[in-house]
């Protein structure tokens, strides 16, 4: 469904739809494609978020039976490289087993449960468990039991490795351990569409960035899955994103959102049109788009607030209050100009620059400029004449049930949240960057290995992430805070907008048809003892579920 089709109840301003049919280039048909879109409010109950029961369903019902993304099948090439793969407390071994073969495998030894591997690693020639070294083979059949006579009861032939399927997309790998699941095919149907103009095999991952979060993975997820919080979050993107005039569709396991750059938000109308104070850098100088005041980081990190009468202020980069007759900021602007920078960026020009006056259609000499660049980085690999502004410069991201977030065309970004171990109230975020790879396959950069960043870390002690650290640490002000709220709501309810949410809804209708009917989605009660348990009686009782 497109936004004009919410009938009244939609943002003022330019359609993105309407920007398609004034865009300087042909639109494909795969980005005007319409999904599906029921309107109204969805409301969940907030327990979902914190809850350990809800958290242990989970387990059982989605990440023991859904695809989600292992690794890259460039990262195990060789014949007995393997990969780790945890979530929750489920861990898998996935496994080069033979050329042009990859499996999956419990992380667990058949005699008493040790882990067979804690980290990955290269050119395997079996799966040994270091605690009394039973031993197996690359495809998983069992090899060896030290003294086997003391296990009369054990048949090498029946203790093979447990698998999960494995499916491969763009040199992605996929598990599910639902062995009797549908094929990944036939889970991300007609996905790949939506990235056949630059396929992830002319990409190569640059950067992984993995950061313990304190809150839900959900919670997290959430944030990423809409524009509705630009106008609150990340203002000084205001000025050069229609925010509220976003795009969102649903296809499937998969949606989409389109959010056009070069464009004001809708917000802004009606505002002041304030003279333009920036001195160039993206880290110098800002005008807030709402308030008019500016934004100015000094020598300490700290953030020099003047307001309207002239009148200057000083707080720090989370926006607390140190001087000044000013005794009010916004923390995430202050957030934006003060603290931390990863080196190199003091000097970083504006992230969207500023068009000559005599520039009329701002979207396609921002294009053009992208045109210009892709050409230089990959020459006539890619035909950039064929290619719309809309793929070039705006953000089209994707998020894949349960837990995977690609952005397609020329964006590398790509996002995965997943549970640390089985606390509820934490998770893992990862952010991974897939930049064009050069068009000689000799030149192609080994994929990056992952940095991994603690719970008071600050994004910015990855570099490696550019401008994203900053825009990732003003989203993490909200998110711990949000994990907080949730559990001291009275209503004990979210609610979700009928269309800038859409990807959320649709997120959640998906949720709650794989945790029915234990889970109640109306008080996020979970009605049964899990299926573990039960699984348990049936095997020592001989009852059934």
């Amino acid at each position: 469904m497109t936004e004009t089709l919410t009938g009244a109840n939609r943002s003022a301003g330019i359609s993105y739809d309407e920007l398609f049919d004034n865009d300087t280039h042909p639109v494909s048909e795969v980005l005007r494609r319409v999904g599906e879109h029921t309107p109204g409010n969805t409301r969940v109950p907030a327990r979902v978020y914190y809850a350990q029961d809800v958290h242990d369903l989970e387990v059982e019902r989605l990440w023991s039976r859904t695809w989600q993304l292992a690794c890259l099948a460039e990262e195990i090439p060789e014949v007995g490289d393997y990969h780790v793969y945890d979530i929750a407390h489920l861990s898998f071994l996935i496994v080069r087993t033979a050329p042009g073969q990859i499996k999956a495998y419990r992380n667990a030894c058949l005699h008493r449960g040790r882990k067979l591997r804690e980290h990955h690693g290269r050119g395997a020639s079996s799966l040994r468990c270091p605690f009394h070294g039973w031993c197996w083979e690359l495809n998983g059949s069992m090899r060896e039991i030290p003294c086997q006579w003391d296990f009369p009861d054990v048949d090498m032939a029946d203790y093979g490795l447990p698998e999960a399927l494995v499916g491969t997309w763009h040199g992605f790998v996929f598990i599910n351990p639902d062995r009797n699941a549908a094929p990944l095919a036939d889970y991300l149907g007609d996905l790949a569409d939506h990235f056949a103009f630059v396929p992830f095999e002319r990409r190569y991952k640059a950067a992984h960035v993995s950061k313990l979060m304190p809150m839900n993975w959900k919670t997290c997820q959430e944030a990423f899955m809409e524009s509705y919080h630009v106008v609150a979050t990340h203002p000084t993107l205001m000025e050069s994103l229609g925010d509220a005039n976003s795009r969102y569709d649903t296809f499937g396991n998969y949606s989409r959102a389109m959010t056009a750059t070069g464009v004001p938000s809708p917000h802004l109308d009606g505002q002041p049109r304030w003279e333009r104070i920036d001195d160039g850098k993206e880290y110098g100088r800002w005008r807030h788009p709402l308030s008019g005041h500016i934004y100015e980081r000094n020598d300490d990190g700290q953030v020099a607030v003047t307001d309207l009468d002239g009148n200057v202020s000083t707080f720090d980069e989370h926006g607390n209050h140190l001087d000044g007759a000013q005794t009010q900021a916004d923390p995430h602007l202050c957030k934006w100009i003060g603290g931390p920078l990863p080196p190199g960026l003091e000097e970083m020009p504006l992230m969207t620059p500023h068009p000559p006056p005599e520039v009329t259609n701002v979207r396609g000499w921002l294009a053009d400029r992208k045109r210009a660049q892709v050409q230089r980085q990959v020459g006539d690999a890619i035909d950039v004449g064929a290619v719309s502004d809309a793929e070039l410069i705006d953000s089209i991201f994707f998020s894949v049930f349960p837990n995977w977030s690609p952005w397609g065309c020329f964006n590398p970004i790509m996002y995965r949240f997943r549970p640390n171990g089985d606390n509820p109230q934490e998770c893992i975020f990862e952010v991974m960057l897939f930049p064009l790879a050069p068009p000689d396959p000799a030149d192609r950069p080994a994929p990056a290995k992952m940095r991994h960043l603690g719970f008071d870390d600050d994004w910015t002690l990855a570099p490696e992430l550019g401008p994203l650290a900053k825009i990732f640490q003003q989203d993490s002000l909200n998110l711990p805070l949000v994990q907080q709220g949730l559990r001291a709501q009275e209503q004990q309810e979210v609610i979700f907008a009928s269309y800038q949410e859409t990807k959320i809804r649709h997120f959640y209708q998906h949720y709650f048809a794989r945790l029915a009917p234990k889970l109640d989605r109306s008080t996020g009660a979970v009605a049964a003892a899990s299926e573990t348990a039960v699984g348990v009686a049936t095997r020592e009782n001989g009852t059934s579920d």
